[in-house]
């Protein structure tokens, strides 16, 4: 299933779309800014390949390099696991 409203042309969307609707990662429940990655390696590949199949709007995918790189760059900058801000703001700590 894809949403009517995702820009196909955009790289970084099509990264966040395959990444959230396979449960690789997630957005802080509480904090929207906060990209968590879950960190379940299957949930990636299927992620990846999911974007794989996504056709832009000049009928073409996009190339694997161009969406390895994104991949890379997305997963990299997303929390390990735990929101940052929640621990911060936890008063059992």
């Amino acid at each position: 299933m894809m949403s009517a409203n995702l820009p196909t042309d955009d790289l970084a969307a099509i990264v966040h779309y395959a990444l959230e609707t396979t449960r690789a990662t997630m957005v802080c429940p509480f904090h929207e800014e906060v990209v968590i990655r879950v960190g379940d390696d299957a949930a990636e590949s299927h992620a990846f390949e999911r974007a794989k199949r996504i056709v832009r709007s000049d009928g073409e995918t996009w190339p694997s390099d161009a969406l390895r790189v994104e991949f890379g760059r997305q997963l990299g900058t997303a929390e390990d696991g735990r929101c940052p801000e929640c621990d911060r703001h936890d008063p059992h700590d």
